[in-house]
């Protein structure tokens, strides 16, 4: 047996291995370089290892890479860049936004808490902390969100455009089986239709010896059979979609719509002995092209609604009838419908010599078919002479019809016919539609996100931070323009709490103080003292 791993496996594990790598290479930096340290093994050792544990878990579980480079980061101020790599991997890996909004959530208050109420840290402190999760958690999470939407739209482009490919090829079958059809009705049908009419003459010729007049009858006969089996090849020949196998059973059908996620159950009362497959085939081609197209139906306009069919044979007919309630979600968004592939189910129905009738029922919608089954009501054996006269009642005398031969794609789905989708898996097409569509909702909406979200965050940060920057530190214009050289600080009457000094500028004996400009509240005024009195104040420049 062999044990080797799969190169798809093989692959993983080397970008793994390089990803340890690359994240490895400024802690390994930082803890070689002079002057060393006795703890710096130990950090180390102990960062690489920790590093080697998140990329291994940042497949199956990659927020629990973040937190644990997150915490890591506390230890060790060079795990930090490794932030930004797990966050962008915990959205392209994570199927939900909510666990990740949670874990940055947590880390956040956390954070705050730590730093503001246990170990009492400056606010600009705090601020920097929170930026640095902002911009290298969240927002590369974010960009790894947009990635993964990307990749879901881009997935659902290809297997629609695929759909759409075999939907173009199969107009163009469709059409050549319709002109095929068309010939066969033209040529064929209206000869057929001839020679019965003459040997329906010939029966009723008197001048004619018996034994030739029932060789008549039994020729008109055998053209009547001729013509409804030709009137079946041609029904059969029109039928729209040949995916599945010609004799696939109203079972099969639903159980395809089963395995495309729709909620149908399935009644059929059939006599024994008269199992649905002995149906003759043009009835047969009927009732399933009722069901498939009322399951295409429900599947568009009544998603997530559970579906009954039934199925009911008697002796002279088939009763079928499929049956929704109202959709608990409402249709799916699409095109109006304007009915073209219910009058063609109709039609066909009609064509088998049968009615149907759909509408509203309950709230739902109801499609009902009943077609009668041949030689129903009359004697179904061979015609014999003198039995009876031909009359323009007979099957044989009236016109051999093929409605809507030259327009076999009229109640298509790619014109906006509600039928949305291949009927024979119970509406997967338009399951796929939806799909398509709902992947490029997610795409938009993670693209506003990913750029709208970190804005958002930062002005929240920098609202939170601003009263805390400013509590106790704000020196007005008026205040400072009140202040005199050579006064006393105590009586000066000066905030109770100094800005943060600039980086450059500050000198012993110095105070900065903010005139409390959003959203940084950087400092504003310098006061510089000596022996406690006030020697120069200016402002600084920004």
């Amino acid at each position: 047996m062999d044990l080797s791993p799969s190169p798809s496996t093989a692959r993983r594990r080397a970008g793994d291995l390089l990803l340890w790598a690359i994240l490895g290479a400024p802690v390994t930096a930082a803890r070689i370089s002079p002057p060393g340290q006795p703890y710096d093994v130990p950090l180390l050792v102990g960062g690489l290892a920790l590093l080697a544990v998140s990329v291994a878990v940042s497949r199956r579980w990659p927020l629990v890479a973040v937190l644990a480079v997150v915490a890591g980061s506390l230890v060790d101020g060079n795990v930090v860049f490794a932030i930004p790599v797990f966050g962008y991997l915990a959205g392209l890996r994570s199927a939900r936004a909510a666990p990740a909004a949670t874990v940055f959530a947590a880390i956040a208050v956390t954070g705050t808490g730590l730093n503001l109420g246990l170990l009492g840290t400056e606010p600009a402190v705090w601020f920097q902390l929170a930026s640095v999760l902002l911009f290298a958690g969240v927002f590369p999470w974010l960009l790894g969100r947009l990635r993964r939407q990307h990749r879901a739209l881009a997935a659902a482009g290809r297997r629609h455009a695929e759909r759409e490919r075999r939907g173009a090829a199969e107009r163009v079958r469709l059409r050549e089986r319709a002109r095929i059809a068309q010939e066969m009705h033209d040529s064929l049908g209206h000869d057929l239709s001839l020679i019965a009419l003459r040997a329906g003459a010939l029966e009723l010729a008197t001048g004619l010896a018996p034994a030739h007049r029932a060789a008549a009858g039994e020729l008109r006969a055998s053209v009547a059979a001729a013509t409804e089996r030709l009137h079946e090849v041609i029904g059969v020949l029109r039928e729209e979609r040949t995916r599945r196998p010609p004799d696939e059973s109203v079972a099969e059908l639903v159980d395809g719509a089963r395995d495309a996620g729709m909620v149908v159950r399935l009644r059929e009362d059939v006599p024994a002995g008269s199992a649905a497959a002995s149906l003759p085939p043009l009835v047969a081609h009927a009732v399933h092209r009722v069901v498939r197209e009322a399951l295409t139906n429900a599947a568009r306009y009544a998603p997530d609604a559970p579906v009954t069919v039934t199925v009911a044979r008697a002796a002279d007919a088939v009763t079928v009838a499929v049956v929704n309630p109202p959709a608990p979600a409402g249709p799916l968004a699409g095109p109006a419908s304007h009915g073209s592939g219910l009058l063609a189910l109709r039609e066909r129905v009609r064509l088998a010599g049968g009615a149907l009738d759909a509408g509203p029922r309950d709230g739902g919608w109801a499609v009902t078919a009943r077609v009668p089954l041949p030689g129903a009501g009359r004697d179904g054996s061979s015609a014999r002479s003198g039995d009876r006269a031909p009359d323009a009642a007979h099957p044989v005398f009236a016109p051999l019809t093929v409605d809507g031969v030259g327009e076999p794609d009229e109640d298509r789905p790619h014109d906006g016919d509600p039928h949305e989708g291949d009927p024979h898996d119970g509406g997967r097409s338009g399951v796929e539609a939806r799909r398509l569509r709902e992947a490029r909702r997610r795409v938009r909406r993670s693209l506003l996100v990913a750029f709208g979200a970190p804005a958002g965050l930062a002005l929240a940060l920098a609202l939170v931070y601003y009263p805390l920057a400013t509590a106790g530190a704000v020196l007005d214009r008026p205040g400072f323009d009140r202040l005199r050289l050579g006064e006393q600080r105590d009586a000066l009457g000066l905030p109770r709490r100094q800005a943060e000094p600039p980086a450059t500028g500050a000198a012993p004996g110095c105070e900065f103080y903010t005139d409390g400009n959003f959203p940084f509240a950087e400092p504003t005024w310098r006061l510089c003292f000596s022996d406690g009195k006030l020697i120069s104040k200016e402002r600084i420049a920004s």
